[in-house]
């Protein structure tokens, strides 16, 4: 992948391309070559973020107004044009956050589907007939639209999770400012160009680029905000709500995981063993359903171990336009020197640790080897903290209820698995387990569009995303009653 001039990005405001009021500038890099300048992001500033919100404001009335079978029309098109740039977008994808080429397919595809899907839910059924004490009325729920809602999302999947936040919110009559991690800003400048090709109208939908600090709170601030939908850290998830409590606005918060596997004497072990090595490392372990804690069965550990460490050997590390590449690198020198540290400190036992070529392609990326550590403590960092790297910590259980105990025992609940022959066994954990995201003989990554995502306790706000779900975050309720 050849490196580009580093463009200067502008924000999207209003169907217009403008400059920056900020002239200070953030350098978004590559992480599988740091030399390798992606472009050089605008800080943003309060004035850019009043623009944005404004140019929604004004365009929401029309919007509210344009029929479901319009709209869905829109993103149809949206999901054409996103298609028809499928391989730049990919490209361009891999290089910005360092997510292997044959991934950052898959989620360009993804996009599309996302599109057609929300596509389909502008046209479906919003309310509902309810029964009337009054002899002769009429009584009825419509869902209607909240208005101008602030999208804030990472770079861990730069165009998947801004569109399952926006086409849900534009299906039903929204408009966006959409807000990206610096690091996948010119990610979401694809996305505005797409969505201009596909004729949606001005002020719809808004791309504001920038930091956290002078664009993110602003932008949750803003009088006509009246929502907001965040994918990120805890610490800033937390403030985002904090923030759009005190102005009794709807928020959602997405904030990550610290997801299991639990292996059971009954279990497919190399079934198991595959589908955790990949859970674990694959996109150097940056999901927030990436496998991060595998409990197994005391009886069997030695043999999974020894499963495990195989299929983790067997995933190839590469740079990011090597098709082969499974485990690419993290995003940043900061993210790759937290790992290192957490490692340095742990208290466990490294059982297994990948070898990073010694070849210039590699020694320019943040590369981490894959590791797998057995043994640390319940209350370490390993077994309580979201590294967003390619380390796994093992523990054994004695049974079942040993197990989803040491499952539970993290402040997180987004993602689990089971891995069991046992109906009972599975239908014991489905009950008990902490998490919003619960699979049985299947890893703990990824959702299907049209199925509601979302985890417990410090992982999520409760809302869900994706799915039917998302019509209840967008709209709300208004019940109306016409007597004769």
């Amino acid at each position: 992948m050849s490196a580009a001039t580093p463009a200067r990005l502008r924000h999207f405001i209003g169907g217009e391309w403008r400059a920056s009021d900020s002239d200070a500038w953030i350098v978004d890099v590559n992480p599988s070559d740091a030399d390798d300048i992606v472009a050089h992001v605008p800080r943003g500033t309060s004035d850019d973020v009043r623009d944005a919100v404004a140019a929604a404001s004004v365009a929401f009335e029309g919007w509210r107004a344009t029929t479901g079978p319009a709209r869905a029309e829109l993103l149809y098109n949206w999901a054409a044009a996103i298609g028809g740039r499928h391989e730049e977008m990919a490209q361009l994808l891999a290089r910005e956050v360092g997510k292997p080429i044959g991934e950052a397919r898959g989620e360009v595809g993804r996009c599309v589907t996302i599109l057609r899907y929300y596509a389909g839910e502008a046209v479906r059924t919003t309310g509902d007939v309810i029964p009337a004490q009054a002899p002769g009325a009429l009584q009825f729920s419509l869902r209607q639209p909240l208005g101008v809602v602030a999208l804030i999302t990472p770079w861990n999947f730069p165009l998947a999770i801004p569109l399952w936040k926006t086409a849900p919110a534009l299906a039903f009559g929204n408009t966006i400012v959409l807000k990206p991690a610096e690091s996948s800003s010119q990610c979401a400048v694809l996305l505005a160009e797409t969505a201009a090709t596909a004729g949606l109208p001005t002020g719809v939908f808004n791309v504001l680029l920038g930091a956290g600090d002078s664009v993110g709170a602003a932008l949750v601030d803003a009088p006509a905000v009246r929502a907001v939908s965040f994918t990120g850290s805890g610490r800033i998830g937390a403030g985002v709500a904090a923030a759009a409590a005190k102005r009794n606005i709807r928020y959602q918060t997405e904030m990550g995981g610290k997801n299991v596997a639990i292996v059971m004497p009954d279990a497919d072990l190399r079934q198991a063993a595959v589908l955790t090595a990949g859970g674990a490392m694959r996109y150097a372990g940056q999901k927030c359903t990436a496998t991060s804690r595998v409990v197994v069965a005391r009886e069997v550990e030695a043999a999974f171990l020894d499963e495990l460490r195989a299929q983790v050997a067997a995933l190839p590390i590469g740079p990011v336009t090597d098709a082969a590449a499974a485990v690419g690198p993290v995003i940043s020198e900061q993210s790759r020197s937290s790992i290192r540290d957490a490692l340095a400190g742990m208290d466990g036992e490294r059982i297994y640790v990948g070898n990073i070529p010694a070849s210039p392609e590699f020694a320019r990326g943040f590369f981490v080897p894959p590791t797998i550590v057995r043994g640390a403590a319940a209350d370490s960092t390993l077994a309580q903290r979201e590294l967003f790297g390619p380390v796994l910590a093992s523990f054994a259980a004695d049974d079942l209820e040993h197990a989803i105990a040491l499952a539970n025992g993290t402040p997180y609940g987004l993602s689990a698995a089971l891995f069991t022959r046992d109906l009972r066994s599975a239908l014991r954990y489905v009950d008990r387990i902490e998490a919003g995201m619960v699979r049985v003989n299947g890893d703990t990554t990824g959702v299907d569009p049209h199925a509601p995502f979302g985890g417990m306790k410090s992982s999520s706000s409760g809302t869900r995303e994706q799915g039917t779900a998302a019509r209840d975050f967008y709209t709300e309720i208004k019940t109306v009653q016409i007597n004769p």
